[in-house]
């Protein structure tokens, strides 16, 4: 007898935990993917390293901004990278309370070597977007949604 899954039986009550399940799956094979080529690289990376070789040199504000995560994250995020080597931080000529973060030498060998693995990446998850039905326009969708209010003001209306 099999169990059931219950982020499928409770449905939209159990979306928190659906997309969970769902980035861990992502996030996993990912990662397996790079550790097949023999690339020491963490997913959490993409995101600031890809910012990085796309529009060169920014601030933790600029890439926080871009991604739509919060600082701390992109702090952890580029204290991971320094630590590898991949990317460095300079006093912003502009702003010297500010930081930009830079590719080293190294990381834009990286990104060289990253750039047709990234692109099978993008293939695949297009692929998987138009046979799950395009699930990034429901994505968008709920992005929206939580933007005209969050799951915290939901919450706190039914229970204050």
């Amino acid at each position: 007898m099999s169990k059931q899954d219950y982020s499928r039986v409770a449905g939209g009550a159990a979306i928190g935990a659906r997309l969970r399940r769902l980035s861990e799956s992502l996030d996993g094979d990912s990662a397996r993917v790079y550790a097949a080529l023999g690339i020491s690289f963490e997913q959490r990376w993409f995101g600031v390293l890809n910012q990085l070789a796309i529009n060169g040199a920014a601030t933790v504000g600029e890439l926080a901004a871009t991604l739509r995560i919060t600082h701390a994250s992109v702090s952890q995020t580029r204290q991971s990278l320094e630590k590898a080597g991949i990317v460095t931080s300079q006093t912003d000529p502009g702003d010297a309370r500010k930081k930009k973060i830079m590719l080293t030498a190294a990381g834009k060998r990286l990104v060289a070597k990253l750039q047709p693995i990234w692109m099978a990446f993008d293939a695949a998850a297009l692929e998987l977007n138009a046979e799950a039905g395009n699930v990034v326009a429901s994505l968008n969708k709920l992005d929206d949604a939580l933007e005209r209010q969050s799951i915290f003001d939901r919450i706190m209306n039914r229970i204050g």
